[in-house]
């Protein structure tokens, strides 16, 4: 068994070293669920860099799901931008599809319009996290039947949404865009 500390603490302990004792900001969404705790968005600003945010979930591996046999998951969005509705929005998500959803590489989720006013985006995929270091996102162990893995939620443009739907995630990622650029045009148009 691990150190002290329920699991909550423990992962929050993870993400302190790995982000070298930065001090976050919070954002709750409600559960859905009676007796199960909401979904938590733990926010670092200027990660990776300047006017960017990095956010990570913690509340979506506390719901069960058939696929889960090795881990569950809390995902991770990073954007180049400040505004706190990205992660607010990855928190919903969580929240909405917990228990539901696997949240398993190339699963793709329509949020059903704009995820912020300011960008066209509306939709993510689930893919490994691009600011995460392979070996910080796996096997994380909070002291819970099963460790958690960290993924990677990137906000996509509707269309990208179908096409990967239909060709797959890789024809998709090696295309020529900006996963972070929450302004980019659509990878698929033209």
């Amino acid at each position: 068994m691990g150190a002290a500390g329920t699991p909550g603490q423990r992962y929050l302990e993870h993400l302190d070293r790995l982000s070298g004792g930065m001090e976050p900001r919070l954002f709750r969404v409600d559960s859905l669920r009676p007796g199960v705790k909401g979904v938590a968005a733990i926010v670092y600003d200027d990660v990776p860099a300047p006017g960017w945010l990095t956010a990570m979930t913690y509340g979506l591996s506390l719901a069960r799901h058939p696929d889960w046999e090795y881990y569950r998951p809390e995902l991770c969005i990073s954007v180049a931008s400040a505004n706190d509705r990205w992660a607010r929005a990855m928190a919903e998500v969580a929240e909405h599809f917990r228990g539901q959803s696997p949240f398993l590489p190339a699963e793709t989720i329509d949020y059903g319009g704009p995820i912020v006013a300011e960008s066209a985006l509306s939709s993510f995929v689930v893919f490994e996290s691009a600011v995460l270091a392979p070996e910080d996102c796996v096997g994380i162990d909070i002291g819970d039947d099963l460790p958690i893995s960290i993924a990677g939620l990137y906000p996509i443009h509707d269309d990208e949404r179908r096409f990967i739907d239909t060709h797959g995630l890789e024809a998709f990622w090696d295309r020529d865009f900006d996963p972070a650029d929450v302004s980019r045009p659509s990878a698929v148009r033209g």
